[in-house]
């Protein structure tokens, strides 16, 4: 009788958690595994691939017009800041559960079955609505490269219906934002380790366009575009510029960083997780903080940030070099295509990083089968690449960019809270668990990263709070009606 309790007890936990030994057996399992191809070098490249592309190319200067100005740089900052304390903490748990599924199945194990699911439903703000976010920017640069052929998308067909143009033209649909959702859902259904081919050579033309805009660029920095450099708030409103601002945009660039955790995403595909993950997610961060405070410092040197929110609104980096580096035209062009080709890897990853998440909820009953059942050939999750290519089209398709990609980021940094509490939680529950990479400074430095996080989500304002709740909300009616009765731990 006393055992039976205690079976209905257990089955009625909403904090049931999956011991570390039950996913380690489950890495290795039972036939229905992804393949193990992935070495550091790839992680790495997957990591920079993730991180340079909307968020440097459209959100800073979205930061700068709105929030902070020229001090978008220290916006950077602050952002960095945050990503790397949460990334030493994703880093410690990369290297003792090399499981697909990133901060989903670390706060499967440490939080329970309830937090998980939350974790895993908000991973699909980061991930798909990241794509989405990423396809409308990718939208917007080829219609500038097609207008330097004398080309153009008709305005209806490359924007959302909730967005009208300055002649008056109202959105239908965005064509070309789906069209590179269909060409990359269809290439990761190919394979992880093409997929990956493809991602490295992007990162290296990528790369270079950053590295070439900034030594280019940076003789023709106004010193009077970066004067004030921290402008003043005016209005006396919470993120309009000033300090707060500052806040703020680090909020909005925060974008910028999303991508160094879809490095976990793929630990199930590593050769050697336990060493490389690590490698793989704090080496692309380095490497992209760098990147991004010298491009914006550039940036905002060449162009006024006021300009960044009316005529250079759209493909903010091509207006700056045609109106103020016209020497190099050329470079407009080149940068225009590095920028498509550098959207395409992230929307790539982000794509990934969706596919692996609900692969792992799958497994684990709280999603439907579907999402984990592979391909004969190519032992990829191909028709949840389908299911998600057809939800992420829908918000490509149909809601503007800067609503999807303030979701993304409050998603996100949901999500880094999560993860930086749940070492917390490990470090006290299982303190003999083996740790290859072990999170430096516990607790300060968790304790640090969930609250400058929670600082960036406080700065993205009211209304994405109430976004995230109404989402979060959603997610709570499919968990109860769904995913609890279906659970294989609870029915173990």
């Amino acid at each position: 009788m006393e055992s039976t309790k205690s079976s209905t007890s257990v089955r009625a936990s909403l904090w049931i958690k999956k011991p570390l030994a039950l996913l380690m057996r489950e890495s290795s399992g039972d036939g229905n595994e992804l393949k193990r191809t992935l070495k550091a070098g790839n992680l790495v490249a997957l990591g920079i691939g993730a991180i340079i592309g909307a968020g440097l190319f459209v959100r800073t200067a979205a930061a700068a017009a709105d929030h902070a100005g020229p001090s978008v740089t220290i916006s950077f900052i602050v952002a960095a800041l945050g990503c790397a304390l949460a990334g030493l903490c994703y880093a410690e748990f990369a290297s003792m559960i090399p499981i697909a599924g990133s901060a989903y199945t670390y706060s499967y194990a440490t939080m329970g079955e309830f937090m998980a699911w939350i974790i895993g439903w908000d991973l699909v703000l980061e991930y798909a609505l990241g794509a989405a976010t990423v396809s409308i920017a990718w939208s917007e640069y080829l219609n500038k490269l097609l207008e330097k052929f004398g080309l153009d998308i008709p305005y209806q067909f490359c924007h959302s219906p909730f967005q009208t143009s300055l002649d008056g033209v109202t959105g239908i649909i965005n064509l070309p934002a789906l069209f590179i959702l269909l060409a990359l859902s269809l290439l990761l259904i190919k394979g992880i380790q093409e997929s990956a081919s493809v991602n490295s050579i992007i990162v290296v033309v990528k790369v270079a366009i950053v590295l070439l805009f900034i030594a280019l660029g940076w003789s023709y920095i106004n010193p009077i575009n970066h004067t004030p450099y921290i402008p003043e708030n005016i209005t006396g409103k919470f993120g309009d510029f000033g300090w707060s601002g500052i806040i703020s945009g680090a909020g909005v660039v925060f974008f910028a960083f999303i991508g160094f955790d879809a490095v976990s995403t793929a630990a199930q595909e590593s050769v050697n997780p336990k060493r490389d993950m690590p490698i793989g997610i704090l080496v692309s961060l380095a490497i992209c903080t760098v990147l991004y405070i010298l491009f914006s410092h550039v940036l905002t040197g060449v162009a006024n940030y006021k300009e960044f929110g009316t005529v250079g609104k759209e493909a903010s980096v091509a207006y700056a070099i045609e109106t103020y580096m016209s020497s190099y035209s050329w470079l407009s062009v080149l940068i225009t295509v590095a920028i498509l080709a550098g959207f395409s890897s992230v929307i790539l990853v982000m794509l990934l990083g969706q596919s692996r998440v609900f692969f792992t909820m799958s497994k684990d009953g709280l999603v439907p089968k579907v999402f984990s059942e592979l391909h004969p050939k190519f032992r990829t999750p191909y028709k949840s690449n389908l299911l998600f290519f057809v939800f992420v089209g829908a918000f490509a398709a149909f809601v503007p960019g800067d609503v999807v990609g303030d979701m993304t980021s409050i998603g996100t940094l949901f999500a880094f809270v999560l993860v930086c509490i749940g070492i917390l939680i490990l470090r006290r529950t299982n303190p003999e668990a083996v740790r290859p990479f072990r999170t430096p400074l516990v607790p300060v430095v968790p304790i640090l990263g969930a609250l400058i996080c929670l600082a960036m989500i406080y700065g993205l304002g009211a209304e994405n709070w109430i976004r995230l709740l109404v989402w979060m909300i959603i997610g709570l009616v499919i968990y109860f009606a769904y995913s609890r009765k279906h659970s294989k731990l609870r029915n173990s």
